[in-house]
């Protein structure tokens, strides 16, 4: 393969790197989720799935030595360790084409040609910014759940007492950390539970034959417990929520995704609330802030606040107002996003789901395949261009009238998110059970005139 098989013109596109830098334009078109993301090799030879291990501190020593065991080689010391957990990442490929006819497109074929590498490019960005979106929220493959897992609600009312549940998402019920590696929940290794207002141990989750889950990408299915849960606890509607999930912030303190009501827009004060979560939990900044990642009409709510108000009152000259956009402001660097997930009104009265999430560093982990744009066969370089992980290939002509090529990209890699068990109480006094505790999710509804379903 050849960069001589092309037009002279195209030539010149590849040889200048004009074709790079437009791939690469899109590719950088706008900040996303990918952005938080701490990037690691995923090295060759070692098949498609590799386990992490992440250490934790060791708790502190607030007990003084007793002065009359110091005595013997080991001072009267006792060794002691440190815990260690487990999280998977798995690789799998993507990517897209595009073909060209040179000679049906002889007329302003240079410029198409760099049209598809900016749209080739704009794609992939938005394909690997998606991949990172769902799993922020919906979880990693062979993991313990996202950040909206583990927080569900009861969707059939019981018509007695019995051990299994109708739930709306199971995403965040299948799995459990035990020994430090995820498992599936099991009757030797259970996960507690809250439906309705009492407690019980979660031994199977199974996914629904149709899924009619209202969650964006859920799973809806059956959760069985190991005793009977009464029909006051099963009744529909009633939150069910993991002891190890996520904290999931809902204004006016409503219990359910479907309990949202006209009026539960977000606020200044659901913030600060996530803020504090982290805080609690210490989880480091993103560059001295928290990233919170909202559509526009969660942002023109948090303008509508009260509290927003008072804060900006005589400021009317101030940056946010002029531009109307938050930029940096409590901690938190607002980042205004269209892929922020999207879900229908689950209540007539009420209107379509709006999520943000505030995250802080370490919340995804992106890998990025080594072997990537590597080949056994001698390619001219000009024509693979590996651009932020990316392969971006540009194919000669092969077909019998040498008049079609092809602009593709590819991705090999994945995205996983990291637990933090080990930070419990006993190292970090006001730290959550949360799996999962750098990150936090604010649902709320949109804004007057724009809360129809």
């Amino acid at each position: 393969m050849s960069i001589q098989n092309f037009p002279a013109n195209l030539q010149a596109a590849i040889q200048q790197g004009f074709l790079a830098r437009e791939f690469e334009n899109g590719l950088k078109s706008k900040l996303g989720f990918r952005a938080i993301a701490d990037r690691e090799t995923f090295a060759i030879g070692i098949g498609e799935t590799i386990t992490k291990t992440r250490k934790s501190l060791k708790t502190p020593v607030t007990t003084a030595l007793n002065p009359t065991a110091n005595t013997n080689f080991d001072n009267g010391l006792t060794s002691s360790g440190w815990g260690v957990e487990q999280y998977t990442l798995s690789i799998n490929m993507f990517g897209d084409t595009t073909d060209l006819n040179m000679v049906t497109s002889a007329v302003g074929i240079a410029s198409q040609f760099l049209a598809n590498a900016h749209t080739n490019g704009v794609q992939a960005m938005q394909s690997l910014d998606r991949l990172a979106r769902n799993a922020l929220f919906g979880g990693a493959q062979n993991g313990v759940g996202g950040y909206l897992g583990g927080n569900t609600r009861v969707t059939t009312t019981l018509s007695a007492a019995g051990t299994t549940i109708a739930v709306d998402d199971i995403r965040g019920f299948q799995r459990i950390i035990y020994d430090g590696q995820v498992t599936a929940v099991g009757s030797t290794n259970g996960m507690t539970v809250t439906v309705g207002s009492s407690s019980y141990t979660l031994i199977a989750a199974t996914a629904d034959t149709t899924n009619v889950s209202t969650a964006p990408d859920g799973v809806s299915g059956t959760l069985t417990l190991s005793g009977n849960v009464t029909v006051s606890d099963g009744t529909e509607g009633n939150a069910v929520v993991s002891a190890v999930a996520p904290y999931v912030i809902r204004p006016n303190n409503r219990l359910t995704t479907a309990g949202l009501a006209a009026g539960d827009t977000l606020g200044i004060q659901n913030v600060l609330a996530a803020v504090a979560g982290l805080r609690r939990n210490n989880v480091p900044t993103i560059g001295g802030s928290y990233n919170c990642y909202l559509d526009d009409l969660q942002l023109l709510g948090l303008f509508r606040d009260a509290d927003f108000k008072e804060l900006y009152r005589g400021a009317y000259g101030s940056e946010e107002y002029r531009t109307g956009q938050v930029i940096e402001m409590l901690g938190v660097r607002f980042i205004p996003t269209t892929e922020a997930p999207q879900q229908s009104a689950i209540v007539s009265s009420a209107g379509p789901i709006h999520r943000a999430i505030v995250v802080g560093q370490g919340a995804l982990v992106e890998g990025d395949f080594a072997a990537t744009g590597y080949s056994d066969i001698a390619v001219d370089t000009a024509l693979m261009e590996m651009i932020d992980g990316v392969a971006m290939v540009t194919r000669e002509p092969l077909d019998r009238l040498r008049q079609i090529i092809a602009q593709s990209w590819y991705w090999i890699g994945g995205f996983a998110l990291p637990t933090d068990t080990t930070a419990s109480t006993t190292i970090i006094p006001t730290a959550t059970n949360s799996y999962l505790k750098r990150g936090i999710v604010i649902e709320s509804l949109g804004t007057d005139g724009f809360s129809a379903a």
